[in-house]
């Protein structure tokens, strides 16, 4: 059964994702950050719920530089871990169902094509440390769903990509979707975790695909330790469409 959009509230909601979203799920509540909602600030996220009564929380809202990450990381971890426990405790507290986006980086990346139940880590990066911290902080709530993925934004933003990196992205405009649903139907979701991904290919190719004259580089130019194999299974999650399909 779909949940009323007007029921669900999405932190982080008025940054590339919320704006994706927002189209698809008309009436959701997407609060402001930092003015409306400050995810590291506990009293901030307890008025937010208190005001809106939401059936669904979606917590989107995260540091996401992973080069950055390795400078910044007390603001990271800020973000990631201490912003994540103050939306569990809250949404626990008041019963709500929590949808948690989380990443594929939290697995090690040796031979992608990660399954849900696979073994996480060890992690590669400061970035994956607090997202797989961020996953076990969420597995405390009673209700919930993590949601691993991987997206870019709708045009590649880099002069060069990386022929050695292998990945299961997708550009944000052509997940949405399955996100919308997704979240819409996580009570009908029989698992704690659904990977929701493109198909498996290296981050050079995911790049041509809207900026055919990117330039190919390594992975060995990056400033921060990357996977050579992220890509997500998401057989679990087509399965599930096809049946809601077949209905």
């Amino acid at each position: 059964m779909l949940i009323p959009a007007e029921r669900i509230l999405m932190t982080g909601g008025s940054g590339r994702l919320g704006s994706e979203l927002a189209p698809l799920l008309p009436g959701i509540i997407t609060p402001g950050w930092p003015d409306e909602l400050d995810v590291t600030d506990p009293c901030s996220v307890d008025a937010v719920l208190a005001r809106w009564q939401p059936e669904v929380v979606v917590h989107a809202a995260a540091y996401t530089d992973v080069a950055g990450a390795e400078y910044e990381r007390a603001r990271c971890w800020k973000v990631n871990v201490d912003g994540t426990r103050n939306v569990m405790q809250a949404v626990a507290a008041r019963g709500i169902f929590l949808v948690f986006l989380s990443t594929d980086y939290v697995f090690d990346g040796v031979y992608g094509s990660f399954r849900e139940d696979d073994p996480v880590g060890p992690v590669r990066n400061y970035y994956s440390l607090t997202k797989l911290v961020g996953e076990a902080i969420v597995r405390c709530t009673p209700a919930y769903l993590i949601i691993r993925t991987s997206f870019r934004p709708r045009e590649w933003p880099h002069p060069v990509a990386f022929t050695d990196v292998y990945t299961s992205q997708d550009y944000l405009d052509c997940l949405a979707p399955d996100f919308a649903l997704a979240i819409q139907r996580c009570r009908d979701i029989p698992y704690p975790v659904v990977h929701i991904a493109g198909e498996r290919t290296s981050s050079y190719e995911l790049a041509r695909r809207r900026k055919p004259d990117v330039q190919p580089g390594s992975k060995r130019q990056a400033v921060v330790a990357l996977p050579d194999d992220c890509s997500l299974d998401s057989s679990r999650w087509r399965a599930l469409k096809k049946a809601w399909a077949l209905g």
